[in-house]
């Protein structure tokens, strides 16, 4: 099937020689840009889908080779046929339910273009309206025993409230003969609140028929998607805050988001560049309750351009005051 191609490192603006923290830097300031609740434009819903499209490839080693093996000469727009070779066995997982959402109610339509869910398999799932195939893998061991592995990813938001998934999965039953036949069907699958990367739910006696024809299990392991707010780092979230000099000179009590809406933070007096505030209790729960916290990088920022009475103002207070930084 010919697809258009999608020239990912020309979505986020890197070269293709990127590090990894230069295509996550780049991701971050696109994603705030066209957030669907930041930007209200049209264009906006088509262009976030690219950016988080561009970095599900570009920030997995093992993506970002396989996509890299087409080479440099293709262009965006191109008509592109697939090679052979690149088949993937699927699970499929549904609309999601509950709390948090993501950005579910913000994306309609497809999650992924045709030639990513043509290349890769749709590889992304469970935090988007449409039904997205997960890749499943299962090692001699897994799949003697019947068990499945797949990759869950969930909104950040999903894994704060905890969220409710409909998978479909396609796994392998006893047939006619003794012999295995592909069958799917249909689970309701509960995402704890609070859980964090990295953690399994196991679906006990969901998975494949193993050899002896007695089920194994799903073990659906999460991972959080990137989000262009907050950074994950176990149960405590990382953002970073823009402030003005004065903000930062004189304090100030300003609005920050949280995961719980906006909170208001109290800027001390004399805050430094690159000093991160903590704001306690509002990263990821565990399962008692206690939560994690959330630490603020404060980055203060100029304006690009001045009126006349503010350069004014700025040239009075270079005038008088005696503030050396650089001794």
């Amino acid at each position: 099937m010919a697809v258009k191609f999608q020239d990912y490192y020309q979505v986020l603006s890197v070269d293709r020689s990127a590090t990894q923290e230069e295509i996550q830097r780049a991701y971050r300031k696109l994603a705030r840009k066209y957030h669907p609740d930041v930007s209200k434009s049209p264009k906006t819903e088509g262009k976030f889908k690219q950016i988080n499209e561009a970095y599900e490839v570009l920030r997995d080693p093992e993506k970002r080779k396989k996509y890299d093996t087409l080479g440099s000469n293709w262009q965006a727009g191109q008509e592109f046929q697939v090679p052979p070779g690149f088949e993937n066995i699927n699970v499929r997982f549904g609309r999601g339910r509950g709390g948090g959402g993501g950005f579910s109610g913000k994306m309609g339509g497809s999650a992924f273009s045709d030639f990513f869910q043509a290349f890769f398999g749709d590889t992304m799932g469970g935090g988007f309206e449409e039904e997205q195939p997960v890749h499943v893998r299962s090692d001699a061991s897994a799949r003697a025993a019947g068990h499945q592995e797949a990759t869950l990813d969930i909104a950040l938001e999903e894994a704060f409230h905890g969220a409710g998934k409909k998978i479909e999965l396609e796994t392998l039953v006893p047939g006619p003969g003794g012999g295995l036949s592909r069958s799917r069907r249909s689970y309701d699958v509960k995402v704890p609140r609070g859980v964090t990367e990295g953690s399994k739910i196991r679906l006990a006696g969901q998975g494949s028929a193993g050899f002896g024809g007695r089920a194994g299990d799903l073990i659906l392991k999460i991972h959080i998607l990137p989000d262009p707010r907050f950074e994950v780092d176990g149960r405590d979230l990382k953002s970073v805050l823009e402030i003005t000099p004065w903000e930062a000179a004189l304090g100030a009590e300003i609005e920050a988001p949280t995961l719980e809406g906006p909170v208001r933070m109290k800027i001390p007096a004399g805050t430094q560049s690159s000093q991160t505030l903590r704001l306690r209790g509002r990263g990821l729960p565990d399962r008692s309750g206690a939560a994690g916290d959330l630490l603020t990088k404060i980055r203060i920022v100029v304006p690009k351009s001045l009126t006349p009475r503010e350069r004014e103002l700025l040239q009075q207070l270079a005038k008088e005051s005696r503030f050396q930084p650089r001794q």
